[in-house]
């Protein structure tokens, strides 16, 4: 099942909320689009589906190692989650379940049994155990940690310090006893419940070398519906069936993911070359105006949201400490400046069309800790404003070339860098923030980046980066430390405040808000709203996930959680 994961890092052109189209629309074409839509049902098996990927995978084919969407699509049909979510996105037993051994702290989990890898291997708590104490190897560079920090001696293995998490009893091959170090009301949220990896296959590797290994890039395992039979890279991904699937076995014969240019994309999905892909803004567009009789744009709520972000310090990313000040963006007013500058309204009407909606906050609005649009400053479209703010920081025009000079009277030139890739509005939307940006004096200079060197970049705060364009998914978590605590590995604004950090803290603390989500949204409503007075980051907006599909699509629906379980999907044609 493709479902809305825990994993923050995944970079995919999904949103909240539904839009009313511009302009009139013909019955005819209102229908093309359905929010939490459905493919007709049917009983017929076998087959072969053909789902576009917009974006080449990078081939990193385990989720631990995985920093891309598209890989992680990939992984989404051979290996599974071990536990899923609800259409609140809480977090339910599936694989695995658990219960509370009465202290908040320690847990026994217990894993299904019978279920079995590809390789034909049962699959049992050591899968699970060896993944969580690879996450924690001092030799691991994935992004990863994460899923372990909270674990009891899980930085003691991470520093060198043991060769165990101590936090990690194992009572049999299906049992297994976690003790966390703090009462954190996430605590299960943040564990890493994500597909495993083989034991088996992996443990005669050397975790620095697990990576770019054939268990990872080439003959990838897991204990999902369907197996890799052929992989091209950069260009398609071949799996058969798994006869032996626990939840049962797959209507489909095979499905074939193939990498399709964002540009050819409709065209292939219009002439028959592929079944279906998700589908970004642009192509939804295409699609819907041209409004073929074959096709269909299922739309489901998600958690997806755009931001611009300032890099306000330097960052050590293997002690993840956040260093010294950066003094470019330090000031408050010119950042609200640049803010102002922008027509929101008119940028998402431009390039997300009807899939998005402007946003204040850093919270995406599904989610229940969310605040109200009126807690919040609406930095509304105000070029007045952004140049009275820009004056009072001391930037203006000395030199009378049109373009403001800093405080200093030093040139001053906003560099703003963007992820490349093929869709066809990355490169007009970073011009269209340069054409807002200069209307008020500040030149700015912009730079498309390819996509895993823009992300390493960020990640190690490399003095190149000042401005960037980035886009989110807040996972089932709503809770934001992952992105913006101030030592966190994607707090790419490296943004450090006490104040903000401690809230965040006590929004998690059970001895602080206990069981009342009350108090506990209220430490969040404040977090937001600092992060709403300092601005270290510039919200854009939130987006709409959109998939399409052609009309021999059976057994396929889209929610707020995700798709359905890949094993019933069909074909009929």
């Amino acid at each position: 099942m493709r479902k809305r994961i825990k994993s923050i890092f995944v970079l995919v052109m999904v949103t909240i909320l539904v839009l009313a189209a511009c302009g009139k629309e013909t019955k005819e074409k209102e229908e093309t689009s359905e929010i939490g839509g459905k493919t007709p049902k049917s009983d017929k098996k076998g087959g072969t589906l053909k789902v576009g990927l917009g974006a080449p995978p990078e081939g990193a084919f385990q989720s631990v190692f995985a920093s891309s969407s598209s890989d992680s699509e990939v992984i989404g049909y051979f290996n599974d989650g071990l536990v899923d979510y609800d259409e609140k996105l809480e977090m339910k037993p599936h694989i695995l379940s658990w219960k509370d051994k009465g202290d908040g702290l320690t847990y026994e989990f217990k894993v299904k049994k019978g279920i079995k890898w590809h390789d034909g291997s049962d699959f049992t708590v050591n899968d699970w155990i060896f993944t969580l104490e690879t996450l924690a190897d001092k030799d691991y560079d994935g992004p990863r940690f994460t899923g372990v920090q909270d674990i009891k001696g899980a930085k003691d293995k991470k520093d060198g310090k043991s060769d165990k998490i101590e936090g990690i009893k194992k009572i049999d091959d299906y049992t297994v006893e976690i003790t966390f170090e703090k009462n954190k009301l996430n605590n299960l949220n943040n564990l890493w419940t994500s597909s495993p990896i083989s034991e088996k296959a992996f443990k005669d590797i050397p975790v620095k070398d697990m990576a770019k290994s054939d268990q990872v890039r080439k003959k990838p395992i897991g204990i999902g519906p369907f197996k890799i039979k052929k992989i091209v890279d950069g260009e398609s991904v071949e799996l058969e069936k798994n006869k032996d699937y626990w939840q049962g076995e797959p209507r489909l014969d095979k499905i074939v993911l193939r990498v399709i240019d964002q540009t050819a994309l409709a065209q292939a999905l219009e002439s028959g070359e592929i079944d279906m892909s998700s589908v970004t803004a642009p192509v939804a567009k295409e699609i819907k105006d041209k409004n073929p009789e074959n096709l269909k744009i299922l739309q489901a709520p998600s958690t997806s949201y755009m931001i611009l972000g300032f890099v306000l310090n330097d960052y050590n990313k293997d002690k993840m400490e956040v260093g010294k000040a950066r003094p470019k963006y330090q000031d408050p007013k010119l950042r609200k400046a640049m803010a102002y500058a922008i027509n929101r309204d008119e940028w998402i009407k431009a390039f997300l069309y009807e899939y998005g909606k402007k946003t204040n906050g850093l919270i995406p609005s599904a989610h229940w800790i969310a605040a109200d649009k009126d807690q919040l400053n609406d930095y509304k479209y105000d070029v007045d404003k952004a140049k009275k703010l820009l004056d009072e920081a001391g930037y203006k025009d000395k030199d009378g070339d049109g373009f403001r000079e800093d405080p200093k009277g030093k040139e001053f030139v906003v560099n703003l860098k963007h992820y490349a890739g093929t869709n066809p509005t990355f490169e007009p939307r970073t011009a269209a923030l340069k054409g807002y940006w200069e209307k008020v004096g500040l030149k700015t200079k912009v730079q498309m980046v390819e996509f895993g060197k823009f992300g390493q970049d960020l990640e190690k705060a490399d003095e190149s980066m000042e401005v960037y364009f980035r886009t989110w998914l807040q996972g089932s978590d709503p809770d934001p430390s992952g992105l913006y605590k101030s030592n966190a590995l994607w707090n790419e604004s490296r943004f450090k405040s006490e104040k903000a950090d401690k809230l965040l803290d006590d929004a998690l603390d059970y001895n602080v808000v206990g069981n009342d989500k009350k108090k506990r949204k209220d430490l969040y409503i404040k977090w937001q709203q600092l992060m709403n007075e300092e601005l270290p980051v510039i919200p854009i907006a939130e987006l709409i996930d959109t998939t399409v599909v052609s009309d021999n699509v059976r057994n396929y629906e889209v929610s707020f959680k995700g798709s359905n379980p890949i094993h019933e999907w069909g074909v009929e044609k």
